[in-house]
Formats: structure tokens, C-alpha cells, sequence
């Protein structure tokens, strides 16, 4: 990688994690472009070679925020032996939920504005280069295992709205109630999820 695209990296980089930080701290409504150039110590031009306004940020942010978690899941999974495209996915569901419950902020971020428009336009272009291929991880997880799935990627968009509109308010709000007692009827869910999707 050449010097200048580093830069660039950097710089957007730089972007996004003061424009999370005033989006999560000021509010997205309060928050302008003023001020993220400014608190980033960029020039506004520079945004502009990036995003083509607040909005096209932040649902590229979302994103980029999902995309890291996502990586991050899928690298702590690599780092054990758990066998079965099932397991391998509750496993992971399970490392974003105990995040969540660890970061409210990026909970209240991600889970409220994540949809499934701005996941599938926005995902391979913007999240990290080693999270661009979290799908073809899901895809491969599930050809190991040798499991067929007619439609992977609306199962893949059952679960995230699933595991993200539940979470979000048992871990913030504990209604109706704490994740804690949630969870083990998330888990049952999320198998006849997969019995209705899934063939092996």
C-alpha cells in the first residue's frame, strides 16, 4: 500500500471516529459538518472527497461500525475450535451481544440505525479491508458445514434485525425484561430460524 493511500485511510478514518464520537456524545440532529472537520483538524474540502453530505456519513458509519463488529466476531470464532455452521453463528451472535452489553454506546448506534438497505449498499465499500468479505465468511461457515440455504442473505438479515431490535431494549431499557433472562429464549428464536431456513 503507497504512502498516499495510507493517508487517505487515515484520514477518513479520522473522519469517522470523530463523527461517531459527536454523533453518540452532541446528537446527529446537533452535530454539522463544521464540526467534525474541525474537532478531526481536517479541511471541509477533504470530507467532501469522501461523503457527499452528514447523511451519506453516518449511514456509511453505521456501516463501518457493524463491519468492524462483525470482523472482530469472526476473528475471536477463528480463534476456537467450534464446529457447525449453527454453533459457529450463535457463538457469534452471542460476542456481539456481550459487546453490546459492554458498549452502550456503539449499541445505540448500530442497533438503532442499522437497516438492512444501508447494510447491503454500504458494507463492502467501507468497513475495514479485513471485514469487506463478512459475507462470503458466512457463506463459506455455511458450505462447511455442508448446509443449504435457499436464501442465506434473507436469513442473514432475519438475524441481524432480530438480535439488534431485541437487544437494544433488554440491555438498555431491560423491557420486557434483562437481556440475561432474554437470552436463552433468543437462542430458541434463532434455532427455528435456522430449521426454517436451512436444510443438511
Amino acid at each position: 500500500m503507497g504512502k498516499l493511500e495510507i493517508n487517505k485511510r487515515q484520514k477518513k478514518s479520522a473522519l469517522f471516529q470523530t463523527a461517531f464520537d459527536l454523533f453518540t456524545n452532541k446528537g446527529f440532529a446537533k452535530t454539522t459538518i463544521s464540526d467534525i472537520v474541525n474537532q478531526a483538524g481536517l479541511a471541509k474540502g477533504t470530507f467532501y472527497l469522501y461523503f457527499k453530505d452528514k447523511y451519506d456519513l453516518r449511514d456509511k458509519l453505521i456501516a463501518y461500525k457493524a463491519g468492524q463488529l462483525f470482523a472482530d466476531a469472526h476473528k475471536a470464532l477463528a480463534a476456537r475450535e467450534i464446529t457447525g455452521f449453527e454453533n459457529q453463528m450463535m457463538w457469534m451472535m452471542d460476542y456481539i451481544i456481550e459487546r453490546f452489553q459492554k458498549e452502550h454506546t456503539l449499541l445505540q448506534f448500530i442497533a438503532k440505525n442499522l437497516s438492512w438497505g444501508i447494510f447491503k449498499n454500504a458494507f463492502a465499500r467501507t468497513v475495514p479491508e479485513e471485514s469487506q468479505k463478512f459475507y462470503e465468511y458466512y457463506l463459506e461457515m455455511m458450505k462447511k458445514s455442508a448446509v443449504t440455504c435457499e436464501e442465506p442473505e434473507l436469513m442473514l438479515f432475519t438475524f441481524i434485525e432480530l438480535v439488534g431490535s431485541t437487544c437494544y431494549n433488554c440491555i438498555l431499557f431491560e423491557q420486557p425484561v434483562t437481556m440475561d433472562k432474554y437470552l436463552p429464549y433468543l437462542h430458541k428464536a434463532i434455532h427455528q430460524i435456522f430449521l426454517a431456513y436451512t436444510t443438511s
